[in-house]
């Protein structure tokens, strides 16, 4: 089973791009990582786990473990699914300080993603983001 942001990286993901001329052709790459996600267990599927200001249903559960965060993710979308495999190779893995400290934006410019998403889309993939940054600085304090 894959593991975003341990077998999956940024960089993985940034030099897999790269490849790729058109933007359909990201999506495809996108939606497909999205796929590689494992299923979220259903009893994890509640109200207290659903990320607010998505479009889509998303559901992120965060675990620590040894000093690490670890999340596990889902949506109803498979477009938001591979949103969440992008995000997941940032934070997943990490202690709640490099969570905070890595420079999301930059990786988003990087993967010049924003400029290709819907505003509602974009808007979910920044509550996406804050939620695991909100966790890791809960962590942090």
């Amino acid at each position: 089973m894959t593991q975003f942001g341990i077998d999956v990286t940024t960089d993985d993901i940034l030099d897999t791009l790269s490849f790729f001329d058109s933007w359909e052709d990201r999506y495809k790459y996108i939606i497909d990582l999205g796929k590689e996600l494992p299923p979220l267990d259903p009893a994890y599927r509640t109200d207290d786990n659903l990320v607010r200001g998505c479009q889509s249903q998303v559901w992120l559960v965060a675990n620590e473990t040894g000093g690490q965060l670890h999340f596990d993710a889902d949506s109803d979308a498979f477009i938001v699914k591979g949103l969440l495999a992008v995000v997941l190779a940032a934070y997943n893995g990490k202690s709640p300080q490099k969570v905070l400290d890595f420079d999301i934006e930059g990786y988003f410019d990087n993967l010049n993603l924003l400029n290709h998403l819907s505003a509602t889309r974009g808007n979910g993939l920044r509550a996406m983001v804050k939620r695991i940054q909100d966790t890791a600085a809960a962590k942090v304090a």
